[in-house]
């Protein structure tokens, strides 16, 4: 249950915090930056009021730079249980979510995407790109003007970037329409038309025309000729935000080839996003033995120095039917199937995804914007492995969600002399 309480909160700064290489630190910001990072001077055992006091006391909480979702889709949030889709892959979930949209309302749209930010929100995440999908129809601009509404419900409580998402046939006069309401990005998924090279140049051009970054569904597919290469080779020389998600299709290349694909990303610069949860549903479908991995080259990228960041993709929707709407989740999935380190998989998701969202630098250093998930734990092991529903969210230097919990657990007989048996 959710609590609206006299949040936000104005702070002034945080005390005795748990930083990942386990020093204790106080924070202080100035408005929504931070002022400094010192060793904590102690505390009286008193936890500061909620209500009063402009500092927060976070003894036996470790804090975390807030995390950022680099690749959501709000539109489509939670309508697994209104479609009732069956199980499948790609191709699957798009038709059964194109059969949704006709009758689906602009307010209807409002309601499940507000609900799908906010729970993000109250988990730590405070900053959101979220792609929405140009539909078919009389009303093509409805999910566009949702999210917009949105985007300006939450101001000031979650940072909303919003990605046009045309499909290959929707004609260029819809996408413009959807640029001109004030969504903030180019998208598209060239990969899934009949000729992925044509629709590629033909979106990349409305970006250039406009000058305009690009964040786009590139080769989600465990086969077939990568994309990703003429992307980066038309994109040299822009100067705007670059970005391509899923990038499946990298991990199943040969060595070589490979290789060749990561030169031209980095040398345009482009970011690329994994989506572990939604990639390990969809891909694999038709390999029932040795099923492999639906995600991207995510170690060979983060070795050869491309900007590399994680988000979730859809939660409960055609496309994905779980999801628990929790940075957390991504980040221990990319231990477990990306074979990630803990430092490693929490980047991903925190500072890795602000760096390919062009968002500041956020965190516990001099100089960078106070965004922040302070969680109950001891150690990022701890943190990743438990995530803890005890949490403190700051955006902007301002307090924004907090979640408290209390468990009653029964106790165990005592002991008998060691005697277990």
């Amino acid at each position: 249950m959710c609590t609206v309480t006299s949040l936000p909160r104005q702070l002034t700064g945080l005390r005795n915090a748990t930083l990942p290489d386990g020093s204790v630190v106080d924070v202080e910001f100035a408005a929504d930056v931070v002022r400094s990072v010192a060793p904590a001077l102690g505390s009286d055992g008193v936890r500061a009021d909620l209500e009063d006091s402009a500092w927060l006391d976070l003894s036996g909480f470790m804090l975390l730079t807030a995390p950022a979702e680099p690749h959501a889709h709000l539109d489509k949030a939670l309508s697994w249980d209104l479609i009732n889709p069956p199980s499948g892959d790609l191709v699957r979930a798009i038709e059964s979510w194109r059969a949704f949209t006709a009758e689906m309302s602009v307010e209807s749209i409002v309601e499940r995407a507000r609900t799908q930010a906010l729970t993000m929100l109250r988990n730590g995440t405070t900053a959101i790109r979220s792609h929405v999908d140009i539909l078919d129809g009389d009303d093509p601009l409805r999910g566009a003007r949702a999210l917009i509404e949105v985007r300006d419900q939450l101001d000031g409580l979650v940072e909303l970037e919003i990605v046009a998402l045309p499909g290959p046939d929707t004609p260029t006069e819809a996408l413009e329409a959807a640029l001109d309401l004030g969504l903030d990005l180019v998208g598209g998924a060239p990969h899934l038309a009949e000729d992925p090279l044509a629709h590629l140049r033909r979106i990349l051009a409305v970006a250039e025309r406009r000058g305009i970054g690009v964040d786009l569904h590139t080769d989600e597919a465990l086969d077939g000729d990568p994309t990703l290469a003429e992307y980066a080779r038309i994109t040299r020389d822009w100067t705007v935000g670059l970005s391509a998600g899923h990038c499946v299709r990298l991990g199943t290349l040969e060595p070589q080839a490979l290789t060749d694909v990561i030169t031209e990303v980095l040398a345009s610069d482009i970011g690329i996003i994994t989506l572990p949860i939604t990639n390990l549903y969809l891909q694999g479908w038709e390999h029932p033995v040795s099923t492999p991995r639906g995600m991207t080259a995510v170690r060979a990228l983060l070795d050869a120095g491309v900007r590399f960041a994680a988000g979730a993709d859809n939660v409960r929707d055609p496309f994905n039917p779980v999801g628990r709407s929790d940075a957390l989740e991504t980040a221990s999935l990319l231990v477990t199937a990306g074979h990630l380190s803990l430092a490693e998989a929490y980047a991903a998701v925190s500072d890795g995804a602000r760096s390919v969202m062009a968002l500041p630098q956020a965190g516990a250093s001099v100089g960078s914007r106070a965004e922040f998930l302070a969680i109950r734990g001891e150690s990022l092991s701890d943190v990743i492995a438990n995530a803890s529903p005890e949490r403190f969210v700051i955006h902007n230097g301002r307090l924004v969600a907090l979640s408290t919990v209390h468990y009653e657990v029964a106790q165990p007989a005592p002991s008998q002399a060691l005697g277990l048996r």
